[in-house]
């Protein structure tokens, strides 16, 4: 409960966060049946990059403040648009309001937030917007609770927990289990960091004994994971992704490592199929 994302709002783990989840909501948006968004650790929605909390770690200048000034690349357009729309430089949008900028009107998000003032934060940002409801729920139970959405057969679970606690990833495990048996039709996002290699590796270890199908890695490492007391990188496991996310993902990463990467030799992002796609379902026809 003392996390505040305030301190690191628009840092490059943001960037390459809400980057490909921009990218996964337009590949929902392009069938026109409804789909719910579920965002289990929602924050505050978004955040003032001239408060105290953001120029005391200045986080955000080297994240946003230097992808909106590079030189443009169409990897990055959509997302780079949307926060420029959002109030950039001054203002970084947070995961609820880049989700309901592309949010159509037979679609719906459910945020949920323990935080006090962020949960305060979400009810003033969504107040009487009947497309968003927001929760002061524990966004682990939430998935058993507000899965499947009420509105929708089809969707995605963006997990995005702080990881201040010990058996954060061991939640993530289970958590992609039981969103996957909630909702079957749904797409699973999970951040993580990546400050050395053993949590990350064993994470994956576990998914792939545990038998889960269709899950990518995507990941972005500004420098080698050697130093656990670092955020060295970060990674987005994918469950069920949308066809094409494979490639549009490479090309997200190179740009952000290209552009945020720049003093550090070693900073590259990559895309690792973890478990294979079930196998289609052969049709049947009349004998």
């Amino acid at each position: 409960m003392n996390y505040r994302h305030a301190y690191h709002a628009g840092n490059f783990a943001d960037c390459m966060k809400h980057a490909l989840l921009v990218w996964l909501l337009r590949a929902l948006a392009r069938k026109p049946a409804a789909f719910g968004v579920l965002d289990t650790h929602a924050g505050a929605g978004g955040y003032d990059l001239q408060a105290d909390e953001a120029t005391r770690t200045g986080e955000w200048q080297q994240g946003i403040g230097r992808l909106l000034a590079s030189p443009p690349d169409e990897a990055l357009a959509d997302y780079l648009g949307l926060v420029r729309a959002a109030g950039a430089p001054a203002y970084y949008p947070g995961s609820p309001r880049l989700v309901r900028a592309l949010l159509r009107p037979q679609d719906r998000l459910v945020c949920c937030e323990m935080h006090g003032e962020d949960h305060a934060g979400l009810r003033r940002l969504f107040a009487r917007d009947p497309m968003v409801a927001v929760h002061a729920r524990d966004g682990w139970t939430a998935i058993e609770a507000l899965l499947p959405p009420r509105t929708a057969r089809r969707g995605l679970t963006l997990i995005d927990p702080p990881f201040e606690q010990p058996g954060e990833f061991d939640r993530i495990v289970a958590a992609i289990g039981a969103a996957r048996r909630r909702f079957a039709a749904g797409v699973v996002a999970a951040w993580y960091p990546i400050k050395h290699r053993a949590p990350v590796r064993d994470m994956q270890d576990r998914l792939r004994a545990g038998g889960e199908p269709d899950l990518i890695c995507a990941e972005l490492l500004l420098r080698p994971p050697l130093d656990p007391s670092r955020l060295n990188g970060c990674g987005l496991l994918v469950a069920s992704p949308p066809w094409g996310f494979e490639a549009a993902a490479a090309a997200i990463l190179d740009a952000i490592a290209d552009r945020l990467g720049r003093d550090e030799s070693a900073a590259h992002g990559s895309v690792t199929r973890l478990t294979p796609e079930l196998p289609e379902a052969p049709m049947r026809t009349r004998g």
